[in-house]
């Protein structure tokens, strides 16, 4: 934790009350001069601090930042966000959660940037981060489940976003096979889970989230694989992306307990209630060949479930699909 967050941590427990210069020198065993120029960040940072001669710094207001001490003030969870590590930028927050994983970084660790500059989606596409709008963040776990399991995390993920935009923002959106959530037919959120791990054992798995929340038009590149909206262009509204945040992690962090006590059957009821392709007929593409069929759901790996015209059943592994409805338009 850097002294800054140190510093907002005391604001924090000391809320609306001067905290003296000469506590804060004390506690964080840095020089008073020191103390002025961390509180002269925080406000070119955005936050308001108010200062008075022998009574020290007070807190009055916080900008739209995600600050490791905000993020943790108040959390509750049990084991998401253990750790938090924010970032002013970073290249992905993914590869930044991969470089912690592998230096032995404990479960639910958590990497949040306010910008990446090489976010990454499925198939290496490249995922829109700009500045201070959205959410990007990557959640390390290390369960002990068996490496085939390990893509139902996607789904545990998949819920606790689509239930978040419900709680938070109102707004009412639907999962896609295997990692997008929608609202109104264009992409609010993508993630892009990642495992380290030997044929028998995972070493740690890492979900990473990209949610557009703030996004204006203007900030979306013109050449997108698929159309794309923001919760602010859905609503009208804007987001809090530090409330949104939180939310975000104690439900990730509720699914996750209850995943590791009962399994997948929990979280798979849940993605398909969400899902409204279950019992729609999709074109499956993948590569240079598709087929066509009914979706019945997901498979205890996260395989789509695909009834064909002849009756039987196809595990998809693999592959985009559309509605054959809204291919006919």
């Amino acid at each position: 934790m850097t002294s800054r967050d140190r510093i907002l941590n005391l604001f924090r427990n000391n809320p609306g009350e001067y905290v003296s210069g000469e506590k804060i020198s004390h506690l964080l065993h840095i020089s008073r001069a020191a103390v002025w120029k961390q509180v002269k960040v925080l406000r070119e940072a955005g936050f308001e601090i108010e200062a008075k001669h022998s009574l020290g710094y007070r807190l009055l207001a916080t900008p739209d930042l995600l600050v490791a001490a905000e993020i943790e003030n108040g959390l509750s969870c049990q084991l998401i966000g253990r750790t938090v590590v924010a970032l002013t930028e970073t290249d992905s927050t993914n590869l930044q959660a991969r470089r912690l994983g592998e230096e032995g970084a404990i479960e639910g660790t958590i990497v949040v940037a306010d910008r990446q500059t090489a976010g990454r989606g499925r198939l290496g596409r490249r995922w829109e981060s700009p500045a201070g709008v959205n959410l990007y963040c990557s959640i390390l776990l290390r369960p002990q489940i068996p490496v085939q399991q390990a893509p139902q995390l996607t789904f545990l993920s998949a819920v606790a976003v689509a239930e978040t935009l419900k709680e938070v923002c109102q707004l009412t959106t639907e999962v896609k096979w295997p990692n997008d959530i929608l609202a109104s037919g264009a992409k609010i959120s993508g993630l892009l889970n990642e495992m380290n791990s030997e044929t028998e054992q995972i070493h740690f798995v890492i979900l990473g989230v990209g949610i557009n929340l703030n996004m204006v038009a203007t900030q979306f590149p013109e050449d997108l694989n698929y159309p794309a909206t923001s919760a602010f262009l859905e609503t009208g509204r804007r987001v809090d992306r530090l409330f949104f945040l939180q939310t975000f992690l104690r439900r990730l962090d509720l699914h996750y307990q209850e995943f590791l006590r009962e399994g997948f059957t929990p979280i798979r009821r849940r993605w398909e209630s969400l899902c409204k392709l279950i019992n729609t007929q999709v074109r499956v593409d993948q590569g240079a060949n598709s087929c066509c069929g009914t979706v019945v759901g997901l498979d205890l790996d996260g395989a789509l479930r695909l009834q064909l015209n002849n009756g039987s059943v196809e595990r998809i592994v693999a592959g985009d699909i559309q509605p054959v409805e809204a291919l006919k338009r």
